[in-house]
């Protein structure tokens, strides 16, 4: 029975393949695949269950959906030659990529050459690029094709998706997250670093991509979890002292920063404010887990830059419907206070002639 098999290639670009022999592979395996017009080399990254688990999109991995569907089959393995090809081929598409921007700049468009794969046969040329709105690149395309003399395919990408083909290392010091190990890569508000109390200052909640920060996705979880167990920010609590204001919490120290009626500030761990409350016969007040993001606080971070005005808009949403017009207003009021008619039955200051002049 044929085998389901993940494979994985040049910027975490996937694809399912089938196996037909009964040769087990493993992990991390070189393979020869089948492919749009000729073969293409890859890695395994998952076999059997574990890749017919894995859902579409979505799904982050889950059960929910039926998987991909295969799109070829496993030739065979690759050897230690075939490998050696593929090699050479990654390290000559920087050589490639130069190429091409030398070439977009000769036709003038507005775009920008992100990476460029080559299909392990040399029979297809694939250029990323990123721009900022509809470019017609035909003659573009034409060009290459006879400088490369192979099939070119031009493929936009977002700035998320190009950070993730060309790697770095992010602001916390490791790996980019979609390089490594983020499955797919989904929208970013600013609510969830609004509900997480960081800074709404886009320099600093921002990644090498210039969006927004994919940990404020996969960490909102955690913070809302986490602040269940404290008491909100802004309450007053009784404790052995007296009344105390809740001014801020650390959720990672377990603290909590309290302010008394007489101005003196001090911090507690949570245990010892739990302690105080229960001698002082009032128990803390827990904060309940706060609503879902607004609709109008969230934005796709794909194809939007993060600006202050932007940071502003999604904290503070423009009211929905049609701005009055004040300025019909005002004349229809003049009209209603008595205002002289502009008729040209009426008589004006030039014409005495008429009814109403000098």
């Amino acid at each position: 029975m044929p085998e389901l098999l993940e494979v994985r290639f040049k910027g975490n670009r996937k694809a399912f393949f089938t196996w037909d022999t009964t040769i087990p592979i493993g992990l991390g395996d070189p393979v020869v695949v089948e492919v749009d017009r000729g073969v293409d080399l890859g890695r395994v990254s998952a076999v059997g269950e574990a890749a017919a688990k894995k859902c579409g999109v979505g799904c982050n991995g889950c059960a929910l959906t039926a998987p991909k569907d295969p799109t070829g089959k496993i030739v065979r393995r690759a050897t230690p030659d075939d490998t050696r090809v593929n090699d050479e081929l990654r390290r000559a598409e920087e050589d490639v990529r130069h190429k091409v921007a030398d070439r977009i700049r000769v036709h003038g468009l507005q775009m920008k050459a992100a990476d460029a794969e080559w299909q392990w046969d040399r029979k297809k040329l694939t250029i990323y690029f990123t721009a900022e709105t509809r470019v017609d690149f035909r003659a573009l395309v034409r060009d290459l094709a006879t400088l490369f003399r192979t099939r070119i395919e031009l493929r936009q990408i977002g700035a998320r998706d190009e950070a993730k083909r060309l790697d770095g290392v992010g602001r916390c010091g490791r790996q980019y997250c979609c390089s490594s190990w983020l499955p797919e890569l989904r929208p970013v508000s600013l609510s969830l670093a609004k509900d997480q109390r960081l800074s709404l200052n886009p320099s600093q909640i921002s990644g090498g991509c210039g969006r927004l920060l994919c940990c404020l996705r996969y960490e909102h979880d955690f913070y809302v979890s986490s602040r269940k167990r404290f008491p909100k920010e802004g309450r007053e609590i009784r404790t052995a002292r007296g009344t105390e204001k809740v001014m801020a919490v650390d959720i990672f120290r377990e603290r909590v920063l309290l302010r008394a009626e007489d101005g003196t500030s001090r911090a507690l761990t949570l245990p010892e404010l739990r302690q105080e409350t229960q001698v002082a016969g009032a128990p803390a007040e827990v904060e309940k887990e706060p609503q879902a993001p607004s609709p109008l606080a969230s934005f796709d971070e794909r194809d939007a830059a993060v600006t202050t005005e932007v940071a502003v808009d999604a904290v503070s949403p423009r009211p929905e419907g049609p701005r009055r017009r004040r300025r019909g207003r005002r004349r229809n009021r003049r009209n209603r206070q008595g205002r002289p008619d502009e008729s040209p039955e009426a008589g004006t200051p030039e014409d005495p002639e008429k009814p109403g002049g000098k």
